[in-house]
């Protein structure tokens, strides 16, 4: 095992290489970059400009200014070296985890991300253990009920919880529920009350809990169909196998086969997707829900750095979440050997 873990250690850099030199690529060819926003801004233009980051373009998008002035523009945000230069010194800076500054929110990136993260985390976080919690006890009871009047209901409602786009439940619940036309119950807007930093520890952890319930609601009832079908099928598939039909006539109980024997096989395929949505459950991020319920989490950050061009933190982001995915998948992998003792990376490597 260890040989391959260090093989894909050593495959990340390639790859994260490639995924940076293709995204860096392609921010040089978007049009109405960093340089000419701010210059637009300056002649008291409200338009993003009408050129790429070339030089010609710069000219276009900037009448009126002194070329001076725009000289100290391009090298305000770096733009004054060679592309290839630029990428490489971007590289060597994030290799130390050095990602600058942000282009308009005037701190470094770290700290802008860190800043969003308790929106992310709580959405995140709330998110992977309802549904994880949730979705296989009832994946388990589904296989064992297969073809049942408790099976039927349950996969219709989750089928049409999937069915309904997250920020659509979203509006309903606060139309409903968040003193829109109907009830209301819960607030509407924000991750804590205004008065929160003044109420007693038991009322800050009833008032963050009452904020979240229709985000995580509406975060949450798209995830169930995927990973209750995925364990009630798992567990089907393993029940039908030839071992269950031998333990039964040996004289063990149901319980006993479907935990120590069905649930350790049906289980793996599980696993491969939890590193992943564990580490992703702290850097999650939707656009949608937390613009209907006015929550400033990553989501909101990456939407916003994309329009305005906000390289640093565009580019910088994408570095630390490749490196977490890529991470995730390594993990995913071994979880595979301690689950299974059956899978040897031995035989991978020859």
């Amino acid at each position: 095992m260890f040989s391959y873990i260090v093989k894909r250690l050593l495959l990340m850099i390639p790859t994260l290489f490639g995924v940076m030199l293709v995204t860096f690529a392609v921010t040089q060819f978007v049009p109405g970059g960093p340089v000419e926003q701010l210059v637009s801004q300056l002649e008291g233009k409200h338009g993003v400009g009408e050129a790429s980051s070339g030089t010609q373009g710069l000219y276009r998008g900037a009448t009126g200014l002194d070329e001076e002035y725009i000289e100290e523009i391009r090298e305000l945000y770096g733009f004054d070296k060679p592309v290839h230069e630029r990428f490489f010194l971007m590289m060597k800076n994030y290799m130390s985890f050095n990602f600058g500054e942000s282009y308009f929110h005037n701190e470094s990136v770290v700290e802008l991300v860190i800043s969003k993260l308790p929106v992310s985390i709580s959405l995140g976080v709330w998110s992977f253990l309802i549904v994880y919690s949730t979705c296989i006890p009832l994946g388990i009871a589904k296989a064992v009920r297969d073809g049942s009047a408790f099976d039927v209901i349950t996969s219709t409602l989750i089928l049409v919880g999937y069915s309904i786009p997250g920020f659509v439940l979203g509006i309903t619940l606060l139309v409903f529920l968040g003193g829109g036309s109907f009830l209301d119950i819960f607030p509407l807007r924000g991750l804590v009350s205004d008065n929160w930093d003044t109420l007693p520890w038991y009322s800050q952890i009833t008032d963050y809990l009452w904020h979240m319930v229709l985000p995580i609601i509406a975060s949450v009832i798209g995830s169930f169909a995927v990973m209750t079908m995925l364990t009630k099928n798992s567990f089907i598939e393993e029940i039908r196998k030839q071992y269950v039909l031998t333990a039964r006539a040996k004289g063990l109980s149901e319980n006993a086969i479907l935990y120590r024997h069905v649930f350790r096989n049906a289980i793996i395929p599980l696993i491969t997707g939890f590193p992943a949505a564990f580490i992703g459950a702290f850097f999650t991020g939707s656009l949608l829900i937390e613009t209907i319920f006015s929550l400033d989490g990553l989501g909101l950050l990456a939407y916003e750095s994309v329009l305005k061009r906000d390289y640093p933190v565009v580019l910088g982001t994408l570095f630390f979440f490749t490196i977490l995915g890529l991470v995730a998948k390594l993990l995913a992998d071994i979880s595979y050997v301690l689950i299974d003792p059956r899978i040897h990376f031995d035989s991978v490597d020859k």
